[in-house]
């Protein structure tokens, strides 16, 4: 048995398609459909029904799945931390937060927690949600922080690990404005009555959390999906350049909403409310590492904030 089938094996859980798999695993689809074979043979046990598309997991891949996730997961961060120790570095606390969420919520957030803890010594890893999550599960960092929803799933496991609520944001449609102060793009029109959607990707879990709002609507505007990334960086700078209007955090546009570069594109009801969380294994941590989530945790219970499930949207 190979590490990479038991990989495999947890890319096609996840996209249920096989061409996908194939692709994002940087193979072949026969030499990725062979190795999936492989790896029911080694099990001893059919792991997907093929019979309908997308394809499903069989009861046996259901139950083998939680095991491919901790053995994935246990053989990385085992490999980290003999790799940290080689160089002196394992008291450092690892930290995997999206792009926005580092630049934004990070600091401040670091900042509090060395209020009471001191000095840490802190390595941040940045990074799209989907990185962040495989750098989660496989024992890479001991936490991860990203923007949560309920409508859509991280993918992390409570079984395996634990999720607290460490803050909120709120999504706004923003835009550009025109000389007269209006927003070029508008869920009401715009003034040039064009109304350009900047889009999250599809493996961004905050785009999916947009796109499930806009499908729960009863109101219906005419957008023209005319930019698509996975990071809000990118599309603040598309918004400000005037190519169209976009949902992006609160935290990520608040100057620019002050000075004027960029107005709402819609009412507040058409805002986003979403909960920034700290993710981290049920396993134990280092020492450090146990400390920052203890104040973590007394913080959010000062603020009234109660803990999370696993079940929840990554932020870009």
């Amino acid at each position: 048995m190979e590490l990479k089938w038991l990989e495999d094996f947890l890319s096609l859980s996840e996209t249920r398609n096989f061409s996908r798999s194939a692709k994002l695993r940087f193979t072949t689809q026969p030499a990725f459909s062979r190795r999936i074979r492989a790896l029911e043979e080694w099990v001893g046990a059919t792991l997907f029904d093929r019979s309908a598309q997308p394809v499903s997991l069989t009861e046996a891949g259901i139950a083998f799945r939680s095991l491919a996730e901790e053995v994935v997961r246990q053989l990385y961060q085992g490999r980290e931390e003999i790799h940290l120790a080689s160089v002196h570095v394992a008291s450092a606390i690892k930290v995997a937060a999206t792009h926005s969420l580092s630049l934004t919520f990070f600091p401040q957030w670091i900042r509090s927690i060395e209020s009471a803890a001191g000095i840490l010594n802190i390595r941040l890893d940045s990074g799209h949600a989907g990185a962040c999550v495989q750098m989660m599960q496989h024992g890479a960092c001991h936490f991860m922080l990203c923007h949560t929803h309920p409508s859509v799933e991280v993918g992390l496991d409570p079984r395996q690990f634990l999720a607290r609520r460490v803050g909120t944001d709120r999504l706004l449609p923003v835009s550009r404005p025109d000389a007269a102060g209006r927003p070029i793009d508008s869920l009401d029109g715009g003034s040039n009555g064009l109304c350009r959607y900047l889009a999250y990707a599809e493996t961004s879990a905050i785009g999916r959390a947009v796109e499930h709002m806009l499908r729960q609507s009863t109101r219906h505007v005419a957008m023209d999906k005319v930019f698509v990334s996975r990071l809000a960086a990118v599309l603040k700078s598309m918004v400000l350049d005037g190519r169209g209007f976009a949902w992006l955090p609160a935290s990520h546009v608040d100057q620019e909403l002050a000075s004027g570069q960029l107005v709402r594109a819609g009412n507040s009801s058409w805002d986003l409310g979403v909960e920034i969380t700290l993710f981290r294994p049920r396993d134990r941590l280092p020492e450090p590492a146990e400390a920052l989530w203890k104040i973590a945790e007394a913080q959010s219970r000062d603020s009234d904030s109660e803990p999370v499930l696993a079940r929840a949207t990554a932020g870009s």
